[in-house]
């Protein structure tokens, strides 16, 4: 599934007639992994709302038979204890957010070229200004089973579409203030997390604390989909409903679930697949895994920061240096017959400029000091 192209550009395609749219102390000082406990900060000992991931050394990626090419081969890698939020950041704290600074989001304002142009082919020529208005991505499902090589039968950009209405200007956010905030992009969640003292987890990081002390497993609660019968995570049901078919009987997930409906995992964080896709700090190249294992081969690599650019060959119509941010953690899009993305080791690259209509973060803090972002 490549949903990476920022909404303004599918407008543009469709313009220019191209095509489809686009403890404590001590606790600190012996980093472990193996029999995790769950240590939450209360606001004295530790961020309040936030989790204690220990430091530790694990296999990331995967050479399951679900992974993709993207998420191999597995390397050591080494990181450091930090924080990380038990959910997404919500609604209710974005809304403080916004109250407080009079932040206005990529998709309340009206689209700048330069961050588009550098998405679409070399020489696309600028469209007419009625093109550019605030907007987003949203999920609009379809009406019949489709062909699921073209998302762009699900997908449309929506004038209107914000954070405070995530489907479009008729929706809105009421009762849901404990939900994953949506339609965020990269730059909105950077400027969340200097708020609010905090910073974008590394994607070294975020699959860390996403396994919870699990070694390998393939799913961040074991290897088996199922508990007991039933999904343990906001991901989209296809034995109830074929994905992306949306109608009034449709037992598919078309939304986001209050954060912690879903069990936590071993560190004590919720709903670290499914649900919302999360941003993390690294620039996205498809082939990050394969460099890192030439260069490091069998040695561990301690806390990696991700490569200094972006490359993404396989986003057909964009150019593969443009910039993308890697997103983790998969939505209540994904499902077992085309997005499995609900998988600890999964990741995808992102416009950092496009919100969508799944696409949240949460935050991660040192042990000491305030750093916010890199």
């Amino acid at each position: 599934m490549n949903m990476r192209r920022t909404g303004v550009l599918i407008a543009v395609l469709a313009v220019l007639g191209i095509g489809a749219y686009l403890v404590w102390s001590n606790f600190f000082s012996k980093p472990q992994q193996a029999a995790p406990q769950i240590l939450l900060g209360d606001g004295v000992k530790g961020p309040k709302g936030m989790a204690w991931i220990p430091g530790g050394e694990f296999l990331m990626g995967s050479d399951h038979q679900k992974a993709q090419a993207n998420e191999q081969p597995t390397h050591k890698v080494k990181v450091s204890g930090f924080w990380m939020d038990t959910t997404h950041v919500t609604n209710d704290q974005f809304a403080q957010f916004v109250k407080e600074t009079n932040y206005k989001t990529t998709a309340e304002k009206i689209p700048d070229w330069e961050t588009i142009r550098v998405q679409l082919p070399p020489g696309t020529p600028k469209p007419p200004a009625s093109v550019f208005v605030p907007g987003a991505m949203v999920f609009v499902g379809t009406k019949a089973k489709v062909n699921l090589n073209d998302y762009s039968q699900w997908w449309a950009y929506v004038p209107g579409a914000s954070w405070k209405h995530p489907t479009g200007p008729q929706s809105n956010i009421d009762g849901k203030g404990n939900h994953p905030v949506v339609q965020i992009s990269y730059e909105d969640a950077l400027a969340y997390a200097k708020w609010a003292g905090k910073r974008l987890p590394t994607e070294a990081e975020w699959e860390y604390a996403a396994r919870g002390g699990l070694n390998q497993a393939t799913y961040v609660w074991g290897d088996q989909l199922e508990q007991e019968g039933k999904l343990p995570a906001n991901i989209w049901d296809v034995k109830k409903q074929a994905f992306p078919v949306v109608s009034p009987k449709a037992g598919g997930a078309t939304g986001t679930s209050a954060a912690g409906t879903f069990p936590q995992n071993g560190y004590g964080l919720f709903d670290m697949t499914g649900n919302a896709w999360q941003w993390v700090a690294d620039w996205y190249r498809a082939d990050y895994f394969v460099l890192q294992a030439k260069e490091y081969g069998n040695n561990v690599i301690d806390n990696p920061k991700g490569p200094t650019g972006s490359y993404d060959p396989d986003d057909y119509g964009v150019p593969p240096n443009a910039p993308k941010r890697v997103i983790r953690g998969g939505s209540f899009l994904c499902n077992e017959d085309y997005c499995q993305s609900y998988r600890p080791s999964a990741r995808r690259g992102a416009d950092p400029f496009s919100p969508m209509s799944h696409l949240g973060f949460r935050l991660a803090k040192d042990a000491q000091g305030d750093s916010v972002t890199r």
